[in-house]
């Protein structure tokens, strides 16, 4: 593999430590910042918004760039976004911080499957889209705690100091080991994304993954301060916790992959979905006992992104018989339905904290959850009546989250 792809992987790795840190902030930020629980939750929607559009509709209109141009734009607005955070003297700068971050998550992740396989020869296009992707499961499993820790430590300003300097890191190793004749394929056009929107089985496939996720975040968002004011976790020990759900992240990247190659993405999906749900259940039942609740988080971790590979497999295989022109397109969609999931639910979250209390975002996230498996169910029923195989493989190369 050459030598760009580690810049690349350190960029997927600092935009990944960025976007998921913030959950083991909010408990820090909002008593510094003086304000509630709900508002230092929409940090978290309002990334996760800036990643919805960026992803699609700055992906577009940079689609004639040069790809190492609009790479290294891309690290400087993300290097900018955190230094903004760091030296934010109030609660609206750090969101517009927030904001401007997202925008350059939401475009590199676009690009990034594209430079990646440009970099290799053809048989190692997917063994290059892995490396890069690896860098996201690394920061849950090492930024994001470590990163918390330094927050909680030496305040929340210096976790953001420190993610901008990896963007430093990024944007040189970027400059230096990328090169410039990338190819770039042909842009995608806002229209063609608009047509793919009107696609009813693709709309399918992007509710069960806003719904999946934003299930999980509805919880997930307010886990720092569950751990803290529930389970009776000193400030410091959440970023053990934080590991603990990295390491099991990584597993269940792993595990949801392998079900899905073997048993289709509709019925991996489905055991994953009742898996996640059951999970959010547990945790009303376990977050007052440290241990039980150090254990729910590790099946949480196992199930909470496990079904990504499921779904973007999913949404390859209906674009493919529903918009085989703009396949790409109908897979980067699915990155922003991502995203609008973990926006909806941080903001559904925070609005359940502020009216019924923190403990009410697990059931209620899990039933969120259980909407998702409801409609992967549906989606399956109609493939089996369209007589589609649920072990079909894409023809096209999948590009994953």
């Amino acid at each position: 593999m050459p030598l760009a792809l580690w810049a690349l992987t350190l960029s997927a790795f600092a935009i990944g430590t960025t976007e998921f840190v913030i959950v083991g902030l909010i408990p820090t930020i909002a008593a510094d910042l003086h304000v509630s629980l709900p508002s230092a939750g929409l940090l978290v929607s309002l990334y996760a918004m800036g990643v919805a559009v960026g992803a699609p509709l700055l992906t577009a209109l940079s689609g004639r760039m040069p790809r190492k141009a609009l790479l290294l734009s891309l690290m400087a607005l993300f290097t900018l976004g955190n230094l903004v955070a760091w030296q934010a003297p109030g609660y609206q700068a750090l969101i517009m911080a927030r904001i401007l971050t997202g925008l350059a998550h939401g475009v590199f992740f676009s690009i990034g499957s594209t430079i990646a396989t440009g970099l290799v020869p053809r048989e190692k296009a997917a063994s290059a889209i892995a490396m890069m992707f690896s860098g996201l499961t690394v920061a849950l499993v090492s930024g994001v705690p470590l990163g918390t820790w330094i927050g909680q430590l030496f305040g929340w300003q210096s976790t953001f100091l420190a993610v901008s300097l990896l963007g430093v890191v990024a944007f040189i190793g970027s400059l230096l080991l990328v090169p410039r004749n990338i190819a770039r394929p042909a842009p995608a056009a806002l229209a063609s994304q608009l047509a793919v929107l009107a696609k009813p089985r693709l709309l399918l496939v992007y509710a069960m993954t806003a719904l999946g996720y934003g299930g999980s975040f509805t919880a997930f968002t307010y886990l720092a301060p569950m751990l803290q004011q529930v389970s009776g976790f000193p400030a410091p020990a959440v970023s053990l916790v934080m590991l603990a759900y990295g390491l099991s992240v990584a597993v269940g990247n792993v595990w949801g992959g392998r079900l899905a190659d073997r048993l289709g993405p509709v019925r991996a999906l489905q055991i994953i979905f009742a898996g996640l749900a059951a999970v959010l259940l547990l945790l009303t039942l376990t977050a007052a006992s440290k241990w039980l609740v150090v254990l729910t988080v590790l099946l949480w971790g196992a199930v909470a992104f496990g079904n990504v590979a499921g779904l973007q497999l999913y949404v390859v295989q209906q674009a493919e018989r529903a918009a085989p022109q703009a396949v790409d397109v109908a897979s980067g969609l699915n990155i922003a339905a991502f995203n609008v999931g973990i926006a909806f639910g941080a903001w559904a979250g925070g609005h359940i904290v502020a009216s019924l209390g923190i403990m009410h975002t697990p059931w209620i996230g899990a039933l969120i959850v259980l909407a998702a498996w409801l409609l992967t169910g549906w989606s399956g029923r109609l493939d089996r009546r369209a007589g589609h195989h649920p072990l079909a493989r894409p023809a096209s190369p999948l590009t994953a989250h």
